[in-house]
This record gives structure tokens, C-alpha cells and sequence, in this order.
């Protein structure tokens, strides 16, 4: 990846955007040093008093990880795909703009069920299911569907929407089990869907 440090003082424009929503999360700079840094580390790095600072966010100002470096044309900046734990701005929005759009969740959920599924933390309930093997939990996916099938005919909206929700997050769960994400169902859909 090619970047022009020559412009600028030596610098160049850096836009750290949300991989999963494409929301803007800050905008700043990085010399050469603060670029290398943040491609050996894959963590998100920002000029701040001409030195590199660690860009942090969520609850507890986790690091912000890197998933791609896009440069412009010229090298003149860059654009980092991030990863963030939560909010970037101590707020969850950048110029008034909301980063954690309701759709976005699901892939928040569903590195969370990753998280649960690599650390296996004692008194999950997700640990529960992945400790239990993909029979399991293909059969809560099916007890759901029919508990939401029966809400959605006999019961109440609230109930369908809860019921929903439980089968949405298990068919989530299945899918981490597979190693494949909510966004693949979303790219198949988006390829079926016909205007």
C-alpha cells in the first residue's frame, strides 16, 4: 500500500470508519511513524500532539482494530475499516451521526457469540450451546421456529417479537458454529433480491 508522506508536513488525512455500519468514527492524521505503527500492531493510531496515540473506544476504551488500509489515489489519506468495541467519541455518534444502527447489532451480536465461543467463559448460556455440539444447537433453532410460528398465529406481538429475537439469536449462534456470519445471510439475500 502506497502513501504519500511528502504533502502535508510530512503527514496524511485519516478516516477511521465503522466496518460494519460505514459510519465515520473520527478523522485525523498520521505521519509515517504513526502509519507503521498501526499496520504492525492492527490497531487504530492518531497523530495527537504530533505523536502517535492509540484511537480508543467502548466501555472500558478497548483498542480499536484494524480490518483494512485503503489509500487514495495520490497517497495523500487513507481510509481504516475499524472494528470498535463501542463508541469512539465518548458518545455513540461522530458530527451527530449515529454509529449503532439497530441492523448493525447483529453483527455486534454475533462477534460477541464469537468472543463467547473462543473464550468459553463458565455460567454462559452460549458456552452451554457450543459445549453441546451442533445437534443442540440446531434443535433450539428449530424449537424457535416453532414457538415464533405459534406466537405469530395464536399469540400476541410482543410474544412474536420476543420469540423472534430468540430465534434469530440461536440461528446466529449456528451460524458462528459454521463459521459463517450474519453478513453472508445478508450477501445471499442481496444476491437473490431482484427490483
Amino acid at each position: 500500500m502506497e502513501c504519500n508522506f511528502s504533502q502535508n508536513n510530512g503527514k496524511i488525512q485519516v478516516v477511521v470508519q465503522d466496518r460494519r455500519t460505514n459510519k465515520i468514527l473520527q478523522v485525523g492524521y498520521a505521519d509515517e511513524a504513526t502509519f507503521n505503527q498501526m499496520n504492525e500492531t492492527k490497531q487504530v493510531y492518531l497523530l495527537k500532539n504530533n505523536k502517535p496515540e492509540l484511537l480508543t473506544g467502548g466501555e472500558y476504551f478497548k483498542p480499536i482494530s484494524v480490518d483494512t488500509i485503503i489509500p487514495n489515489e495520490d497517497g495523500s489519506a487513507i481510509v481504516v475499516r475499524a472494528l470498535p468495541e463501542g463508541s469512539t467519541t465518548g458518545a455513540d455518534s461522530f458530527l451527530g451521526e449515529k454509529n449503532f444502527e439497530d441492523l448493525a447489532f447483529l453483527s455486534y451480536l454475533q462477534d460477541f457469540i464469537e468472543k463467547r465461543k473462543k473464550e468459553m467463559p463458565e455460567g454462559s448460556y452460549t458456552t452451554k450451546l457450543f459445549t453441546k455440539g451442533i445437534n443442540k444447537i440446531s434443535q433450539k433453532v428449530g424449537e424457535e421456529a416453532i414457538e415464533t410460528i405459534i406466537e405469530a398465529t395464536n399469540g400476541t406481538k410482543e410474544q412474536l417479537l420476543y420469540e423472534s429475537s430468540d430465534l434469530i439469536y440461536h440461528l446466529i449462534v449456528l451460524l458462528t458454529e459454521k463459521n459463517l456470519r450474519i453478513e453472508d445471510l445478508a450477501r445471499e439475500l442481496k444476491a437473490r433480491h431482484k427490483e
